[in-house]
């Protein structure tokens, strides 16, 4: 089972940016699709951006294209998600996931091994 540990949250002002992490301990990191997710209190955990094995292709939700920026580093089995630009409906736990054969649904459903969450706010 891989594990996923996410860091790089805290509090930014609106048009901030924050980096985060999704680390893994995991060899064959290379090979997984990994998604990041987020939930703000009182809703439904919603896609927030994906790619596909080793990064070739990166897939985002509407709400943050243009603004959020998916990489990896496989020799650091690490994943990261920038988000340039914040705005307050962005405050949320931020998940890293992977994700599973019909990973390219995008869904919840469809990604496991959460990590622990990563509290992202934004004050306006």
């Amino acid at each position: 089972q891989v594990e996923l540990v996410e860091s790089g949250g805290g509090l930014v002002q609106a048009g901030g940016s924050l980096r985060l992490s999704c680390a893994t301990s995991a060899r064959t990191f290379a090979n997984y699709v990994v998604g990041w997710f987020r939930q703000a209190p009182g809703k439904e955990r919603e896609f927030v951006a994906a790619d596909n094995w080793r990064g070739s292709s990166t897939y985002y939700a509407d709400s943050v294209k243009g603004r959020f920026t998916m990489s990896r580093d496989n020799a650091k089995n690490t994943v990261y998600l920038k988000m340039n630009d914040l705005k307050p409906e962005d405050q949320a736990v931020y998940y890293c996931a992977v994700g599973g054969p019909k990973w390219y649904l995008l869904t919840v459903g469809n990604f496991d091994a959460w990590g622990q969450g990563s509290q992202v706010t934004v004050c306006s």
